[in-house]
């Protein structure tokens, strides 16, 4: 299927896509509507963090520089887990696709790890439910004049991709798998999208050994939302985190076999666990590339 006129239909259900501001347009208005309260307070929030610029230059920097300063300790682990990806992964996926692989980055953001794909000779799309034009997929308009072959963008739902049944080589999610709301759907709705031979590759969702760790950082964290925000950005429940047993009965269930690569983020991080112990703290969250491949 090609993406050059301005509309396309499913040959499956038989929904239009429109092509909007250079977006496909995939989410049928009853699911615009169940993700329209999630969709304003995820905006809400990521505003008043300070996300996103009016300048070019900060999306061209990304993941390796934060121009505006604002989040400069989040884009360190973004920078430091690209580059486990470029030192582990890219090197064996591109044996493996030479001529460049067919990529879907899910829950993209602005873009940016397409951008770096694109760089590599990968063929991305890219899929997250905001299109806004600073922290949503409008703001990969700043990618797109630097490319030869501009990536297509869809504003779709991780658990009902618009594309065929293995269309690619790779599908990632970038900080993105724990807004699941069931990880077995949704990565099953991933692999159908992958070919036989494929790679499925998650960045930055926060891990634990423990759940009920994990559910004691989503209360903060909703807590905190609350204070400062005044909104816990709930509105639609997701599994929010990973545990290690989780992950491998995922990779039971799934016939997939798990690669955990573990970055290095830096000796103050690499101490987080020992300090958290010594104050009785909570377990801290860890950030793994996991790299899974059909069994």
């Amino acid at each position: 299927m090609g993406f050059h006129a301005a509309c396309l239909e499913c040959p499956g259900c038989g929904f239009v896509l429109q092509l909007q501001d250079g977006i496909w347009r995939a989410l049928p208005p009853e699911r615009e509507q169940y993700f329209q309260p999630f969709i304003r307070d995820y905006e809400a929030i990521r505003q008043a963090e300070g996300r996103g610029s009016q300048d070019a230059d900060y999306y061209l920097a990304l993941p390796f520089h934060d121009l505006s300063g604002k989040l400069a300790w989040q884009w360190k682990i973004r920078k430091a887990s690209y580059r486990a990806l470029e030192r582990r992964v890219w090197p064996q996926l591109e044996r493996s696709y030479p001529n460049g692989g067919d990529l879907l980055d899910i829950g993209c953001g602005n873009g940016w790890l397409c951008y770096r794909a694109a760089l590599r000779g990968h063929r991305p799309v890219a899929v997250d439910l905001t299109v806004n034009d600073l922290d949503g997929l409008g703001a990969a308009r700043h990618y797109l004049s630097r490319l030869s072959r501009p990536f297509p963008r869809f504003q779709a739902e991780m658990d009902r991709l618009p594309f065929a049944k293995e269309q690619f080589d790779i599908v990632l999610f970038n900080a993105s798998l724990h807004y699941s709301v069931d990880y077995s759907h949704t990565l099953n709705e991933a692999l159908r999208c992958l070919r036989s031979r494929g790679h499925l590759l998650i960045l930055d969702s926060p891990a634990y050994h423990h759940e009920s760790t994990g559910l004691a950082m989503v209360e903060e964290k909703h807590r905190g939302f609350a204070q400062r925000h005044g909104i816990r950005s709930d509105a639609i429940p997701s599994q929010e985190f990973l545990t290690f047993e989780r992950l491998d009965e995922l990779g039971t269930e799934l016939h997939l076999k798990w690669t955990l690569i573990h970055p290095w983020y830096g000796l103050g991080w690499f101490l987080r666990p020992w300090k958290a112990r010594l104050q009785r703290k909570r377990e801290p969250s860890k950030f793994c590339v996991i790299w899974g491949q059909k069994a």
